[in-house]
């Protein structure tokens, strides 16, 4: 676990809970000075980032209740803009605009990227910026594949906060039919 993604998550809270259950020596190391880590994407976390096809994310409510949903596109559509960037196209949906809603009064953001096959994830924090078509409209073009047919109505441009890769230990293999078909 890289220092940032530590630093962000390990609260007092958290770390009680890490001395009552015996784990507070072996999480600790991930706060020693010399750590370092998780603020900046590697070529490990771009390659693992460009072949996704979906994506779980996080936002908060005002009422202070976490929103959960999956967002899908085609292989690639969040993209890696440098070292603390990423963003997609926001497609037109069901019109409920809790996530967009959700970012006016609170800014932060979590995703969880799966590779279901290979037993991989990647948890990312970061903040967002949402931008509207019409206020940026290259930006938006450039993160839409003309080929997938979707009204983009803005971009996600998310700031990096920290990563971190989790363990594959209770992660399902599963794959999707282009997978499947791939093995055949």
């Amino acid at each position: 676990m890289p220092r940032a993604f530590a630093e962000l998550t390990f609260t007092p809270n958290v770390r009680a809970m890490q001395e009552k259950q015996g784990s507070a020596d072996s999480y600790a190391r991930f706060l020693a000075p010399e750590v370092s880590g998780g603020d900046i994407f590697t070529a490990r976390e771009a390659a693992f980032i460009s072949q996704r096809d979906g994506f779980y994310q996080a936002t908060v409510s005002e009422t202070g209740w976490p929103y959960l949903q999956f967002r899908g596109g085609p292989r690639g559509f969040l993209k890696l803009l440098d070292a603390k960037h990423l963003a997609y196209a926001d497609f037109r949906g069901n019109r409920q605009y809790l996530s967009v809603g959700n970012l006016q009064a609170n800014e932060r953001i979590a995703l969880f990227l799966m590779d279901y096959p290979n037993r991989r994830r990647l948890k990312i924090l970061g903040t967002v910026e949402l931008v509207e078509a019409a206020d940026d409209p290259a930006l938006v073009a450039s993160l839409h594949d003309p080929e997938y047919d979707a009204v983009p109505e803005r971009a996600f441009v998310i700031t990096l906060a920290a990563f971190d890769w989790n363990c594959p230990q209770h992660i399902p293999q599963r794959f999707t039919a282009e997978e499947l078909a791939a093995l055949a």
